[in-house]
């Protein structure tokens, strides 16, 4: 019986329907318990708890968020960040996740040109929550706007008389879909592209600097190849007025390579986690937790005991969650998107 804590996870994180504890039971018996009693500590960083776990955890960082894993907190890590550190690092973007939107992403170009073209009734779409991202989604909403109208169906800008139920079906109906993530970091790729792309869009996308690793740069308009936004919108001019070109692109692979399949990323998550969890407790440490390594957490536990960084932490929350009430208010809080920023 393998006793699993989860801790500093997202407001609607349920330990017992995620996807990671679904794969865990497939190893082994599964208890899922508090972290003083958990001999496995899974953590992400919207929290400070697991500062405070017990020394003889292994502790898995799991991340949703353009954040780095630090290695002296963890013994594993599960991210974003092209890098391969021994048996201590796997790469998984957060839509890994989501296998029904990644198996539509994969078969797009199965579909039938005749069906994608009754799809698609509108110009662009774009389905933002908050504006804490770069300005230029901003940009490209404005610019565009001046060519035609764009459908915003988020929380943000929107216009759609409230936020969209179903955000699948609202992408399907454009031809394009505007995809900016937070930031611009390398392998920091969300499920938005994903999105996009399995809706039979045309993402024109701005973020990850490394995205044609993973993604057919056939299949997207790619905001950083371009000098300036107006260069932007004046090739998405040319691809909605040719529909030759346009039919092109949305029936592009969405993968620029198959080792990129669910079906692959969800075998190496597999074999990840069994090589960890498959090996004695005592094997499977990897952290330092003698003297530089134990000086390390000391400070970070005093850290975050500290009354002051404490009422910091609590404060920013305060006002993110006053941002998101106002936020909601202004369309119709009770429609919900099928398909969540964030898993529950």
């Amino acid at each position: 019986m393998k006793k699993i804590a989860f801790v500093d996870f997202w407001g609607t994180f349920r330990a017992e329907t995620f996807k990671m504890t679904e794969y865990l039971r497939e190893l082994d018996e599964v208890e899922i318990t508090d972290m003083e009693h958990a001999d496995y500590v899974f953590f992400s960083n919207y929290g400070n708890r697991h500062w405070f776990a017990p020394d003889r955890c292994v502790k898995i960082f799991f991340t949703i968020e353009d954040v780095a894993p630090d290695f002296s907190a963890c013994d594993y890590a599960i991210g974003f960040e092209w890098m391969k550190y021994e048996d201590r690092y796997l790469r998984l973007p957060l839509y890994y996740l989501y296998p029904d939107i990644c198996e539509r992403m994969e078969k797009r170009h199965q579909q039938s040109l005749e069906q994608v073209r009754a799809m698609k009734k509108d110009f662009c779409s774009i389905t933002v929550t908050n504006d804490h991202r770069h300005p230029i989604f901003k940009e490209l909403f404005e610019a565009l706007s001046e060519y035609k109208r764009v459908d915003s169906g988020g929380l943000w800008h929107n216009n759609m008389g409230g936020r969209v139920a179903d955000k699948l079906a609202f992408d399907q109906s454009h031809k394009f879909s505007i995809v900016c993530e937070n930031t611009a970091h390398s392998g920091y790729t969300t499920e938005k592209i994903v999105q996009a792309l399995g809706a039979h869009c045309v993402p024109i996308y701005w973020g990850d600097p490394s995205l044609s690793k993973v993604f057919n740069p056939h299949a997207i308009i790619n905001v950083q190849q371009f000098s300036s936004v107006d260069d932007v919108v004046a090739y998405v001019k040319q691809v909605d007025a040719d529909d030759t070109l346009f039919e092109q692109m949305v029936m592009e692979p969405a993968l620029a390579d198959e080792q990129f399949s669910k079906a692959n990323q969800t075998a190496l998550l597999k074999a990840f986690l069994t090589k960890i969890f498959q090996q004695p407790l005592e094997s499977a440490y990897r952290r330092n937790r003698l003297m530089w390594g134990e000086m390390y957490i000391e400070e970070r536990r005093r850290q975050a005991s500290n009354p002051i960084f404490k009422m910091q932490q609590r404060y920013h929350q305060w006002v993110w969650k006053i941002k998101e009430t106002f936020r909601k208010r202004r369309v119709d809080k009770g429609k919900q998107q099928v398909f969540p920023a964030i898993p529950t």
